[in-house]
Protein backbone atom coordinates (compact mmCIF):
# COMPACT_ATOMS: atom_id res chain seq x y z
CA UNK A 1 0.00 0.00 0.00
CA UNK A 2 1.26 3.64 -0.88
CA UNK A 3 1.96 5.55 1.74
CA UNK A 4 -0.86 8.31 1.73
CA UNK A 5 0.06 12.22 1.28
CA UNK A 6 0.78 13.43 4.76
CA UNK A 7 3.25 16.39 5.80
CA UNK A 8 5.37 16.94 8.74
CA UNK A 9 2.32 17.55 11.25
CA UNK A 10 0.66 14.84 10.48
CA UNK A 11 -2.14 16.30 7.98
CA UNK A 12 -3.04 13.93 5.37
CA UNK A 13 -4.03 15.46 2.39
CA UNK A 14 -6.23 14.09 -0.27
CA UNK A 15 -8.10 17.41 -1.87
CA UNK A 16 -6.10 19.22 -4.83
CA UNK A 17 -7.28 22.18 -6.37
CA UNK A 18 -6.23 22.63 -9.98
CA UNK A 19 -5.84 25.80 -11.70
CA UNK A 20 -6.71 25.02 -15.44
CA UNK A 21 -5.96 28.85 -16.37
CA UNK A 22 -4.96 32.34 -14.88
CA UNK A 23 -7.62 34.45 -16.96
CA UNK A 24 -10.54 35.40 -16.62
CA UNK A 25 -13.04 37.55 -17.85
CA UNK A 26 -13.95 39.43 -15.16
CA UNK A 27 -11.40 41.65 -12.99
CA UNK A 28 -12.58 41.33 -9.43
CA UNK A 29 -10.98 44.01 -7.04
CA UNK A 30 -9.80 41.32 -4.51
CA UNK A 31 -8.32 38.98 -7.10
CA UNK A 32 -6.85 41.27 -10.44
CA UNK A 33 -5.63 44.73 -10.58
CA UNK A 34 -7.80 46.56 -13.11
CA UNK A 35 -4.45 46.78 -15.64
CA UNK A 36 -1.05 45.10 -15.83
CA UNK A 37 -1.74 41.65 -15.44
CA UNK A 38 0.60 39.74 -17.14
CA UNK A 39 -0.73 36.21 -18.59
CA UNK A 40 0.81 33.30 -19.06
CA UNK A 41 1.67 32.16 -22.56
CA UNK A 42 -0.83 29.54 -23.72
CA UNK A 43 2.92 27.15 -24.18
CA UNK A 44 3.31 27.34 -20.17
CA UNK A 45 -0.16 26.63 -19.19
CA UNK A 46 -0.56 22.48 -18.57
CA UNK A 47 -2.37 20.35 -21.03
CA UNK A 48 -5.76 18.46 -20.13
CA UNK A 49 -3.43 15.35 -20.38
CA UNK A 50 -0.52 17.00 -18.17
CA UNK A 51 -3.72 17.45 -15.35
CA UNK A 52 -4.75 13.98 -16.02
CA UNK A 53 -0.99 12.20 -15.83
CA UNK A 54 -0.42 14.27 -12.51
CA UNK A 55 -3.71 13.06 -10.91
CA UNK A 56 -2.72 9.38 -11.61
CA UNK A 57 -0.05 9.53 -9.77
CA UNK A 58 -2.37 11.22 -7.14
CA UNK A 59 -5.12 8.93 -6.52
CA UNK A 60 -3.14 5.82 -5.61
CA UNK A 61 -1.76 7.99 -2.73
CA UNK A 62 -5.12 9.12 -2.07
CA UNK A 63 -5.97 12.10 -3.52
CA UNK A 64 -9.78 11.38 -3.94
CA UNK A 65 -11.49 15.41 -4.49
CA UNK A 66 -10.50 17.69 -6.91
CA UNK A 67 -11.35 21.33 -7.46
CA UNK A 68 -11.17 23.25 -10.83
CA UNK A 69 -10.16 26.75 -10.60
CA UNK A 70 -8.78 29.53 -12.73
CA UNK A 71 -8.27 32.50 -13.15
CA UNK A 72 -11.80 31.35 -14.61
CA UNK A 73 -12.40 27.70 -15.24
CA UNK A 74 -14.79 28.18 -18.21
CA UNK A 75 -12.75 30.32 -20.10
CA UNK A 76 -10.61 27.05 -21.00
CA UNK A 77 -12.03 25.71 -23.83
CA UNK A 78 -14.37 21.94 -23.97
CA UNK A 79 -13.35 22.04 -20.02
CA UNK A 80 -15.54 19.10 -19.98
CA UNK A 81 -13.14 16.98 -21.72
CA UNK A 82 -10.87 17.25 -18.56
CA UNK A 83 -13.95 16.99 -16.27
CA UNK A 84 -14.16 13.13 -17.98
CA UNK A 85 -10.83 12.77 -17.94
CA UNK A 86 -10.72 12.93 -13.89
CA UNK A 87 -14.05 11.23 -13.82
CA UNK A 88 -11.93 8.06 -15.60
CA UNK A 89 -9.05 7.89 -13.17
CA UNK A 90 -9.87 5.32 -10.19
CA UNK A 91 -9.85 6.80 -6.74
CA UNK A 92 -11.32 10.23 -7.97
CA UNK A 93 -14.82 9.99 -6.08
CA UNK A 94 -15.51 14.41 -6.37
CA UNK A 95 -15.05 16.48 -9.03
CA UNK A 96 -15.92 20.07 -8.25
CA UNK A 97 -15.21 23.44 -9.76
CA UNK A 98 -15.52 27.30 -8.57
CA UNK A 99 -16.65 29.85 -11.35
CA UNK A 100 -17.96 32.93 -11.76
CA UNK A 101 -21.12 31.43 -13.39
CA UNK A 102 -21.13 33.98 -16.18
CA UNK A 103 -20.60 30.72 -18.63
CA UNK A 104 -22.51 28.40 -16.91
CA UNK A 105 -25.74 28.52 -18.86
CA UNK A 106 -24.13 26.84 -21.55
CA UNK A 107 -21.79 24.65 -19.75
CA UNK A 108 -23.21 23.49 -16.96
CA UNK A 109 -25.19 20.54 -18.31
CA UNK A 110 -22.16 19.37 -20.09
CA UNK A 111 -19.98 19.55 -17.51
CA UNK A 112 -22.41 17.47 -15.24
CA UNK A 113 -22.89 14.96 -18.33
CA UNK A 114 -19.24 14.95 -18.18
CA UNK A 115 -19.10 13.77 -14.45
CA UNK A 116 -18.65 17.37 -12.53
CA UNK A 117 -20.47 16.56 -8.90
CA UNK A 118 -20.67 19.99 -7.80
CA UNK A 119 -20.41 23.47 -8.06
CA UNK A 120 -19.50 26.98 -6.02
CA UNK A 121 -20.51 30.26 -7.90
CA UNK A 122 -18.49 33.21 -6.90
CA UNK A 123 -20.96 36.05 -6.10
CA UNK A 124 -19.90 39.33 -4.59
CA UNK A 125 -23.30 41.09 -4.66
CA UNK A 126 -27.15 40.99 -6.16
CA UNK A 127 -27.46 44.70 -6.96
CA UNK A 128 -26.02 45.09 -10.83
CA UNK A 129 -24.30 48.52 -10.30
CA UNK A 130 -22.11 47.32 -7.52
CA UNK A 131 -21.85 43.66 -9.06
CA UNK A 132 -20.06 45.48 -11.78
CA UNK A 133 -18.06 47.93 -9.86
CA UNK A 134 -16.66 44.40 -7.30
CA UNK A 135 -16.09 42.42 -10.96
CA UNK A 136 -14.90 45.83 -13.27
CA UNK A 137 -17.51 45.18 -15.70
CA UNK A 138 -19.32 42.23 -14.73
CA UNK A 139 -23.38 41.70 -15.24
CA UNK A 140 -25.03 40.16 -12.33
CA UNK A 141 -27.90 38.62 -14.02
CA UNK A 142 -26.07 36.71 -16.16
CA UNK A 143 -24.82 35.13 -13.11
CA UNK A 144 -28.07 34.78 -11.67
CA UNK A 145 -28.83 32.60 -15.14
CA UNK A 146 -25.68 30.36 -14.34
CA UNK A 147 -27.35 29.63 -11.01
CA UNK A 148 -30.47 28.43 -12.71
CA UNK A 149 -28.19 26.00 -15.07
CA UNK A 150 -26.68 24.59 -12.52
CA UNK A 151 -30.00 24.08 -10.38
CA UNK A 152 -31.46 22.56 -13.91
CA UNK A 153 -28.34 20.56 -14.83
CA UNK A 154 -28.64 18.69 -11.15
CA UNK A 155 -25.96 20.08 -9.74
CA UNK A 156 -25.71 19.40 -6.37
CA UNK A 157 -24.63 21.05 -4.01
CA UNK A 158 -24.81 24.54 -5.29
CA UNK A 159 -22.92 26.78 -3.18
CA UNK A 160 -22.33 30.20 -3.22
CA UNK A 161 -19.64 32.33 -2.59
CA UNK A 162 -19.53 35.43 -1.20
CA UNK A 163 -16.29 37.48 -0.30
CA UNK A 164 -17.50 40.03 2.69
CA UNK A 165 -15.66 43.61 2.25
CA UNK A 166 -16.11 46.49 4.08
CA UNK A 167 -17.86 49.15 2.38
CA UNK A 168 -18.44 46.96 -0.42
CA UNK A 169 -21.17 45.03 0.39
CA UNK A 170 -21.60 44.35 4.08
CA UNK A 171 -25.38 45.25 3.87
CA UNK A 172 -26.07 42.72 1.74
CA UNK A 173 -25.30 39.94 4.30
CA UNK A 174 -29.17 39.55 4.82
CA UNK A 175 -30.07 39.46 1.66
CA UNK A 176 -27.58 36.38 0.73
CA UNK A 177 -28.98 34.35 3.65
CA UNK A 178 -32.47 35.00 2.25
CA UNK A 179 -31.62 32.88 -0.74
CA UNK A 180 -31.27 29.86 1.44
CA UNK A 181 -35.13 30.21 3.02
CA UNK A 182 -36.86 28.69 -0.24
CA UNK A 183 -34.13 27.25 -2.16
CA UNK A 184 -31.37 24.42 -1.89
CA UNK A 185 -28.59 26.94 -2.11
CA UNK A 186 -25.40 27.04 -0.01
CA UNK A 187 -24.41 30.77 0.54
CA UNK A 188 -20.30 30.77 1.87
CA UNK A 189 -19.73 34.08 3.52
CA UNK A 190 -15.29 34.57 2.94
CA UNK A 191 -13.45 36.34 4.90
CA UNK A 192 -11.16 38.96 2.72
CA UNK A 193 -7.88 37.84 2.64
CA UNK A 194 -4.10 39.34 1.80
CA UNK A 195 -3.08 36.78 -1.03
CA UNK A 196 -0.68 39.02 -2.80
CA UNK A 197 -1.49 42.56 -1.47
CA UNK A 198 -1.25 42.86 1.90
CA UNK A 199 -1.47 46.28 1.76
CA UNK A 200 -3.81 49.23 3.68
CA UNK A 201 -6.57 49.18 1.23
CA UNK A 202 -7.18 45.06 2.00
CA UNK A 203 -6.93 46.26 5.66
CA UNK A 204 -9.56 49.10 5.44
CA UNK A 205 -11.65 46.64 3.40
CA UNK A 206 -11.58 43.75 5.71
CA UNK A 207 -14.43 42.59 7.87
CA UNK A 208 -14.50 39.60 10.50
CA UNK A 209 -17.65 37.06 9.96
CA UNK A 210 -19.30 37.94 13.22
CA UNK A 211 -20.68 40.41 11.51
CA UNK A 212 -23.05 37.68 9.85
CA UNK A 213 -24.65 36.41 13.41
CA UNK A 214 -25.28 40.35 13.96
CA UNK A 215 -27.39 40.72 11.50
CA UNK A 216 -28.98 37.25 11.83
CA UNK A 217 -30.25 38.76 15.85
CA UNK A 218 -31.14 41.96 13.79
CA UNK A 219 -33.14 39.99 11.41
CA UNK A 220 -34.83 37.89 14.04
CA UNK A 221 -33.72 34.48 12.62
CA UNK A 222 -33.63 31.22 14.83
CA UNK A 223 -30.23 30.04 13.61
CA UNK A 224 -29.16 26.28 14.34
CA UNK A 225 -25.93 24.64 13.66
CA UNK A 226 -25.87 22.99 10.42
CA UNK A 227 -23.47 19.52 9.27
CA UNK A 228 -23.90 21.53 5.94
CA UNK A 229 -23.42 19.58 2.56
CA UNK A 230 -21.07 17.54 0.83
CA UNK A 231 -17.21 19.06 0.59
CA UNK A 232 -18.27 21.98 3.23
CA UNK A 233 -14.25 22.03 3.72
CA UNK A 234 -13.39 24.49 6.27
CA UNK A 235 -16.66 25.86 6.88
CA UNK A 236 -18.76 26.74 9.96
CA UNK A 237 -22.15 25.83 8.38
CA UNK A 238 -25.62 26.93 9.95
CA UNK A 239 -29.35 27.75 8.71
CA UNK A 240 -32.52 29.84 9.51
CA UNK A 241 -34.26 27.20 11.48
CA UNK A 242 -37.14 25.91 8.70
CA UNK A 243 -34.90 27.15 5.68
CA UNK A 244 -33.98 25.02 2.49
CA UNK A 245 -30.17 26.12 2.42
CA UNK A 246 -27.49 27.17 4.96
CA UNK A 247 -25.20 29.45 5.04
CA UNK A 248 -21.46 29.22 6.35
CA UNK A 249 -18.63 30.64 7.75
CA UNK A 250 -14.78 30.34 6.67
CA UNK A 251 -12.77 32.72 8.96
CA UNK A 252 -9.47 32.09 6.97
CA UNK A 253 -7.81 35.37 8.75
CA UNK A 254 -10.00 35.79 12.10
CA UNK A 255 -9.75 32.30 13.19
CA UNK A 256 -7.57 29.90 10.52
CA UNK A 257 -8.31 26.17 10.03
CA UNK A 258 -5.00 25.25 9.02
CA UNK A 259 -4.75 22.62 11.77
CA UNK A 260 -7.12 20.61 9.72
CA UNK A 261 -5.94 21.70 5.79
CA UNK A 262 -6.18 18.58 3.68
CA UNK A 263 -5.50 20.43 0.49
CA UNK A 264 -2.57 20.99 -2.09
CA UNK A 265 -2.80 23.49 -5.22
CA UNK A 266 -1.51 22.78 -8.57
CA UNK A 267 -0.74 26.13 -10.60
CA UNK A 268 -1.93 26.17 -14.06
CA UNK A 269 1.74 26.51 -14.84
CA UNK A 270 2.54 23.86 -13.34
CA UNK A 271 3.66 24.52 -9.97
CA UNK A 272 2.42 22.82 -6.46
CA UNK A 273 1.74 24.77 -3.65
CA UNK A 274 1.08 22.64 -0.34
CA UNK A 275 0.05 26.57 1.06
CA UNK A 276 -1.94 29.28 -0.41
CA UNK A 277 -0.79 32.03 1.53
CA UNK A 278 3.12 31.26 1.41
CA UNK A 279 5.37 31.86 -1.28
CA UNK A 280 7.38 28.52 -1.61
CA UNK A 281 6.25 26.53 -4.90
CA UNK A 282 7.86 23.10 -6.54
CA UNK A 283 7.75 22.78 -10.49
CA UNK A 284 6.36 19.15 -11.05
CA UNK A 285 5.74 20.09 -15.24
CA UNK A 286 9.87 19.77 -15.75
CA UNK A 287 9.28 15.89 -14.16
CA UNK A 288 6.16 14.90 -15.63
CA UNK A 289 7.37 11.95 -17.39
CA UNK A 290 8.72 10.55 -14.17
CA UNK A 291 5.69 9.07 -12.57
CA UNK A 292 8.13 8.47 -9.46
CA UNK A 293 9.78 11.79 -9.77
CA UNK A 294 6.57 13.70 -9.67
CA UNK A 295 4.90 11.45 -6.40
CA UNK A 296 8.16 12.41 -4.47
CA UNK A 297 8.03 16.51 -5.43
CA UNK A 298 4.58 16.22 -3.64
CA UNK A 299 5.98 14.84 -1.21
CA UNK A 300 8.93 17.10 -0.72
CA UNK A 301 6.69 20.20 -1.26
CA UNK A 302 4.42 18.98 1.89
CA UNK A 303 7.35 18.56 3.83
CA UNK A 304 7.84 21.81 3.65
CA UNK A 305 4.52 23.03 4.40
CA UNK A 306 4.17 25.09 7.55
CA UNK A 307 1.77 24.70 10.63
CA UNK A 308 -0.21 27.53 9.47
CA UNK A 309 -0.17 30.89 7.20
CA UNK A 310 -0.22 33.69 9.71
CA UNK A 311 -2.51 36.25 7.51
CA UNK A 312 -3.78 37.43 10.98
CA UNK A 313 -0.34 39.32 11.59
CA UNK A 314 -0.54 40.54 8.26
CA UNK A 315 -3.83 41.89 9.22
CA UNK A 316 -1.85 43.33 12.38
CA UNK A 317 0.93 44.39 10.25
CA UNK A 318 3.25 42.25 12.43
CA UNK A 319 6.55 40.15 11.43
CA UNK A 320 6.16 36.57 9.73
CA UNK A 321 8.08 33.75 10.08
CA UNK A 322 8.10 32.83 5.87
CA UNK A 323 7.86 34.85 2.75
CA UNK A 324 4.29 35.81 1.78
CA UNK A 325 3.51 34.72 -2.07
CA UNK A 326 3.39 37.71 -4.50
CA UNK A 327 1.25 36.08 -7.21
CA UNK A 328 -2.45 37.54 -7.09
CA UNK A 329 -5.37 35.00 -6.06
CA UNK A 330 -6.27 34.66 -10.49
CA UNK A 331 -2.48 32.94 -10.58
CA UNK A 332 -2.80 30.90 -7.81
CA UNK A 333 -6.79 29.18 -8.26
CA UNK A 334 -7.93 30.17 -4.70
Amino acid sequence: MIEPLKDSFGRVHDYIRISVTDRCNLRCVYCMPEEGMEFQPHDQIMSYEEIAAILRVLAPMGISKVRLTGGEPLVRKDLENLVRMIASIEGIQDISLTTNGIMLPSKARLLKEAGLTRINISLDSLHEERYARITRGGHVSKVLEGIEAAYEAGLDPIKLNMVLMKGFNEDEIRDFIAMTLDRPLHVRFIEYMPIGQASDAWRDSYLPLSRVSEVCQEAGWSIQEEQGPSGNGPSRNMKVVGATGTFGLIHPVSDHFCDSCNRLRLTADGHIKACLYWSDEFNVRRVIDDHQAVANLFRKALGAKPLNHEMALALEKKAQSHTPTVRRMSQIGG
